[in-house]
């Protein structure tokens, strides 16, 4: 490509994992102040729905079906681009998935699954446009984390460590870029009332009835503002910013012990492998104080 069609090519939004949720609601936002938003998703049905509300913003929408999984999937998005007429000035990365349970009786490839979409996937959208917005000294990343990303969670383990990756590569590109126009940006929420919380069995864990839940437009409208003043890191919400807090200020001793219990149900299967559930076995009083 010459650098006269490079100068054609008109800037995009493109919002991955833009079917459902937060990336959906995002997607919204951009669309009210007119952009051109790539809704990139699996599902080619979801995909059509957010076109129409994206349209209906007032933005001009473009869908791209795309398995994230696929060793090509960002080549295969910058080709799409290309072929439309399009760069990615913004990059939104809200796909993922979380599945609640302890890691020794989890489906092994359903964990790994984690980390392909959660970290490797994120990592190479952004590896694959981030260094052509610094080239042009315009743009950024918005990255979907949470507050899980500020602790180790034990019943959620690959979870939380898939969103601590999240925050740490986020926060740490936010440094290296931040003198050349182009921001980074995490946004950590805390229980956000999308099908997230039902699909992972996050929402049958007592930690997540206590928490008050977050919309996803909340969570959006507050990410979206964030980013474009060029902020590192938002958290929306009272609740979130102060178990953020906490979070980061509780000995792991203390936080990690708490977290397990409060994701664990008294019916789920005891991770010793009995059997049964662990309220039964090693949660039960007299395990606790022959001390199993």
């Amino acid at each position: 490509m010459t650098d006269q069609q490079r100068e054609t090519l008109r800037p995009a939004v493109v919002v991955v994992g833009a079917s459902r949720g937060i990336g959906r609601a995002i997607a919204n936002v951009a669309a009210r102040e007119g952009a051109i938003v790539v809704l990139v998703a699996r599902s080619s049905d979801g995909l059509a729905a957010a076109a129409d509300d994206v349209k209906a913003a007032g933005g001009q929408a473009f869908t791209f079906s795309l398995d994230l999984l696929a060793a090509d999937a960002s080549t295969r998005l910058k080709d799409f681009l290309t072929s439309h007429g399009l760069v990615c000035d913004v990059l939104v990365n809200s796909a993922g998935y979380g599945l609640r349970g302890p890691a020794t009786t989890l489906p092994t490839a359903d964990q790994l699954g984690m980390v392909d979409l959660n970290i490797r996937a994120l990592t190479d959208m952004t590896l694959q446009f981030l260094p052509e917005m610094v080239a042009r000294g315009h743009g950024g990343v918005l990255n979907l984390g949470s507050i899980a990303g500020f602790t180790p969670g034990p019943n959620m383990a690959l979870y939380y460590a898939s969103k601590a990756f999240v925050r740490s590569f986020s926060e740490a590109l936010h440094q290296e870029v931040k003198a050349t126009g182009v921001t980074v940006t995490c946004v950590a929420p805390g229980p956000v009332a999308t099908e997230f919380l039902e699909r992972s069995g996050a929402g049958r864990a007592a930690l997540f009835k206590i928490l008050p839940k977050l919309s996803s437009d909340y969570v959006a409208e507050r990410a979206w503002r964030g980013f474009k003043s060029g902020r590192r890191l938002v958290v929306p919400g009272l609740s979130a910013k102060l178990v953020a807090l906490v979070a980061s200020s509780l000995p792991s001793a203390v936080k990690v012990p708490l977290i397990g219990r409060l994701q664990r149900r008294s019916r789920d299967l005891c991770p010793c492998g009995s059997g049964k559930p662990f309220k039964e076995c090693c949660g039960s009083r007299q395990a606790r104080r022959a001390g199993v």
